[in-house]
């Protein structure tokens, strides 16, 4: 086959669909169990199926691609397990809105079944349209293996999750306090519960003591729930209210009694030292209610409206209830005083209502005994969090963790395998449906209404994808994954309960490590979200400069654990890259002729390589020890960067440009070698770029001469000591950094690269060596036009420029470098213009009325402006100074 040669013009819409239909037809996402191998295996965080994936998934998914690619190319035995989660609240929120709008209806007028079935038809346009975009991202994911948490294996491994944490203790129904939102109309974990800082008011009402004039001062920033409180506490140890304690207090404007307590709760420096105890609507007071055996008063509807037990508010909204409530209690004089108060409140993760801690009869999860092997995990060692600074993070969730409520008053999710006889009363737990009781016989038995906390499915998401509960060969092979990577704030959702499920299912932890990333933030650090409007929609990113540019931009500069700012510059950065890789690409492909094949390996040109050769071979195997050290570490931010600067510097601007005299020259043999060094160090190149940029390496890969198959399964470059040149590398550094300094002495004076001139280099010993080795760079790369190399500075002309690098002096004779008539013309122009820029500077600062009206700001910017024009003027005087000297 004859050597075909890139299209002129990098077009990524032209190749990345086509190559990613090639990687599926050649069957190398598949997670194959091989013994001889050893594994990998990454379980993708599972993506809801309410929408379309956004920038912070496509930072996710890039993590997680570029490790799985570079460990296939390393050939261990890959496994991207992916898949997508039903997310109970929020698709439930989603398809009852599309049943309002298309239909008017509610889900309770279609029914529960009807219902399902709509949101099985949601998940069947939206869990598609994600595949869709993730494989546009390039997701290397074995889709033949994809799952979905509510798919037929999922739900027995959630069922059996249940029932095994039911047998053995940890699972129990009973009231107790949990969050409530008003608007989703369930419960929600504590984890689901995000806090914000809101302005409000401390009230203070008066207590009045039984038959007394005495009275105790309360405070709360929730009146509307006075009408809950079933006692008063203060701490034993206090004074001022041990003779209270056994009282009764008369509860303002309902009259009803309530004991005084003590308890060690209450702080005494705290406030007035006595707290009001609402054991139906608060988790502190509710488990001082259990010590005292208070009785539990529930006065809030479903709705966050006020029940009947609210008496007169009886209908009206929480918050109505409290303006009324403070009124009232105002007028009739138990109002002491009204203090703004900024605090924490609770709000529903997903529609930012304020929760309602509220008593309620739910399903638990017992979290004591399963919390303590998840911590002893990460303090042991076998899980490692990637930063460990979220260690701390870890163990306070898990230290202070309370029971987890599990059970969601949804239709969407994994109904509990509970069954209830209505005839009489028993509760059965069970793997497979009841449609008998098991004590009297009846078969009007009911299951469950509610259904799951979707984390409850989540949890087992690195086995259950597996196989489990039963014993595949695949959940032997890959469990325990390798890693997870996600998003710090989803460490308490997801991470921790993957982890004790994970101990507790299968008795090992569930990967290794966790590396943690950070939000993807705008330009100016904000987070994206709807309401700002500063969202980016990944796949217009790709569609305008391809997949390959988002991946580059959102890695560049990633560092594990911190958020990053997402620029648009840094995308046309990205796409420029990969245009001169492209490019670069090209100049070696048309540089290859077909007869030259079998002269371009390695035993027919060793003899051939010159320092240029030797060292950019030895650069290329010293940057892929480096790069593999990085991504050991998950510093594929600097591992990238690495990449970069070695194919953008090294490559292009360096090694390509010093060959050139090679390649237009007659030497066949030297042809040959620079032609095959140039191949070699791409292929490597282009190795150690796949797995950041997937789609334009596979392109130019299946161009290269040298290279079969895909790039994604080609070996992964290792550092070898055949491909180390130490010396050639020293040489090639210390002509470099010459040719540098020279080229800076011309910029410095404003000579065109056109312009030829000579070179003088003093230096001895292998300084001097080096240098000599050297001079045809000089000569192509510092536009010499001749080069001398001595020991002494004898005959050096006095005019000349000079530079110093290590143990070498460069000179440049000035004459030769600059026509002096020409260029003093040329700056006693620019110091015009700068006399002329600092008049008018100055003018404007001495101006008084300028001085007075402009902001500061702008006069700052004016004295900004003289400085650097002044800065600028000194120069110009300096260089006139100079060649007028040497003129003379």
């Amino acid at each position: 086959m004859g050597i075909k040669n890139l299209p002129k013009t990098y077009d990524p819409k032209e190749f990345e669909d086509r190559v990613y239909s090639s990687w599926e037809e050649g069957g190398y996402f598949k997670g194959v169990v091989d013994e001889k191998k050893e594994s990998y295996c990454i379980s993708l965080p599972p993506p809801n199926i309410t929408g379309q994936l956004h920038m912070g998934h496509a930072l996710d998914h890039t993590l997680q691609d570029i490790l799985v690619r570079w460990r296939r190319m390393q050939g261990r035995a890959v496994l991207w397990q992916p898949g997508t989660d039903h997310a109970s609240i929020a698709t439930e929120v989603k398809v009852v809105e599309k049943i309002q709008n298309e239909e008017g209806k509610t889900k309770y007028e279609l029914g529960r079944e009807e219902f399902l079935k709509r949101a099985w038809d949601w998940r069947d346009e939206f869990g598609r349209k994600i595949v869709n975009q993730m494989k546009k991202l390039g997701d290397s994911c074995d889709w033949e293996r994809e799952r979905f948490t509510m798919d037929e294996g999922c739900n027995k491994a959630v069922t059996e999750f249940f029932v095994k944490l039911y047998e053995d203790g940890h699972i129990y129904r009973g009231n107790r306090i949990i969050n409530w939102c008003p608007d989703c109309k369930t419960s929600l974990s504590d984890a689901e519960v995000e806090h914000e800082e809101q302005s409000g008011f401390f009230w203070h009402f008066k207590y009045p003591v039984k038959d007394s004039e005495e009275y105790i001062v309360i405070a709360t920033t929730r009146p509307e729930t006075i009408l809950g409180d079933t006692a008063v506490a203060v701490n034993p140890e206090d004074e001022r209210y041990a003779h209270l304690l056994g009282k009764t207090l008369v509860l303002p404007g309902v009259g009803r009694e309530i004991p005084v307590i003590a308890d060690s709760y209450v702080e005494m420096e705290f406030g007035t030292g006595a707290v009001k105890i609402t054991p139906s609507h608060d988790p502190n007071d509710f488990e001082v209610g259990l010590r005292h055996n208070l009785e539990q008063i529930v006065v809030m509807n479903e709705d966050g409206t006020m029940n009947e037990r609210a008496g007169k508010y009886s209908g009206m909204d929480r918050y109505e209830c409290r303006k009324a409530i403070v009124k009232d209690l105002d007028e009739a004089g138990y109002l002491v005083k009204t203090e703004p108060h900024t605090h924490n409140v609770g709000k529903c993760y997903r529609c930012s209502t304020v929760i309602e801690p509220m008593v309620s009869e739910q399903w638990f999860v017992k979290m004591d005994e399963l919390a303590k092997p998840a911590i002893d995990a990460v303090k042991n060692g076998d899980i490692k969090l990637v930063p460990e600074r979220f260690d701390k993070t870890y163990y306070n969730w898990l230290e202070n963790i309370r029971d987890w409520c599990i059970s969601r008053q949804l239709w969407w999710g994994h109904r509990i395998p509970a069954y209830y006889c209505s005839e009489c009363g028993e509760m059965m737990v069970s793997r497979t449906a009841v449609t008998k009781c098991e004590k009297c016989g009846s078969s009007s038995v009911r299951q469950d209404e509610d259904v799951l906390d979707t984390w409850f499915s989540s949890a087992l998401w690195p086995f259950s994808t597996l196989g489990w509960p039963e014993k595949t060969r695949e959940l032997d092979f890959f469990y325990p994954t390798n890693v997870l990577v996600t998003g710090y704030d989803i460490i308490f959702f997801w991470v921790i309960r993957m982890v004790f499920a994970g101990l507790y299912c299968m008795d090992k932890i569930p990967f290794d490590y966790v590396l943690i990333h950070g939000l993807v933030r705008d330009s100016q650090g904000r987070k994206m979200s709807k309401s700002l409007g500063n969202g980016i929609d990944p796949l217009e990113i790709i569609d305008n400069y391809g997949a390959d540019a988002l991946r580059f931009t959102l890695i560049t500069g990633n560092s594990p654990g911190n958020d990053m700012r997402f620029y648009m510059e840094r995308v046309e950065a990205a796409r420029n890259f990969a245009n001169k890789l492209w490019n670069a690409s090209r100049f070696v492909l048309m540089n290859i002729e077909d007869e030259m094949l079998d002269a371009l390996k390695r035993e027919n040109v060793e003899k051939e390589l010159t320092m240029a050769d030797k060292w950019i071979i030895s650069r290329l195997n010293r940057i892929s020890g480096e790069i593999t050290d990085n991504m050991e570490k998950f510093d594929l931010g600097i591992a990238l960067q690495k990449a970069y600067d070695f194919t953008w510097s090294e490559y292009c601007d360096w090694y390509i440009e010093m060959v050139k005299p090679r390649l237009y020259g007659n030497d066949e043999k030297a042809k040959a070698a620079a032609l095959w060094t140039l191949t070699h160090v791409l292929e490597g190149i282009i190795k150690i770029l796949h797995p950041f940029m997937p789609f334009i390496t596979e392109e130019i890969y299946g161009y290269l001469p040298t290279a079969s198959g895909s790039v994604m399964v080609a070996s992964w470059p290792q550092a070898r000591s055949e491909n180390s040149f130490a010396e050639d590398e020293a040489k090639m550094d210390m002509i470099m950094e010459a040719v540098r300094s020279i080229r800076n002495i011309r910029a410095e004076m404003n000579v065109p690269p056109s312009k030829k001139a000579s070179v003088i280099l003093v230096c001895t010993g292998e300084k001097m060596e080096a240098m000599n080795s050297g001079i045809e760079y000089f000569m192509s790369m510092a536009s010499a036009s001749d080069v001398k190399i001595t020991s002494d500075k004898q005959g050096v002309p006095e005019d000349a420029m000079t530079a110093v690098i290590d143990g070498v002096e460069i000179f440049l004779p000035l004459e030769e470098l600059v026509d002096f008539d020409k260029e003093i013309e040329r700056l006693e122009k620019e110091k015009k213009k700068l006399e002329d820029e600092l008049s008018r500077v100055a003018g404007k600062l001495s101006n008084g009325g300028f001085l007075a009206k402009a902001p500061q700001k702008l006069i700052d910017e004016e004295t900004a402006k003289k400085d650097k024009f002044q800065e600028m003027m000194n120069a110009v005087i300096e260089r006139l100074d100079m060649l007028n000297k040497k003129r003379a």
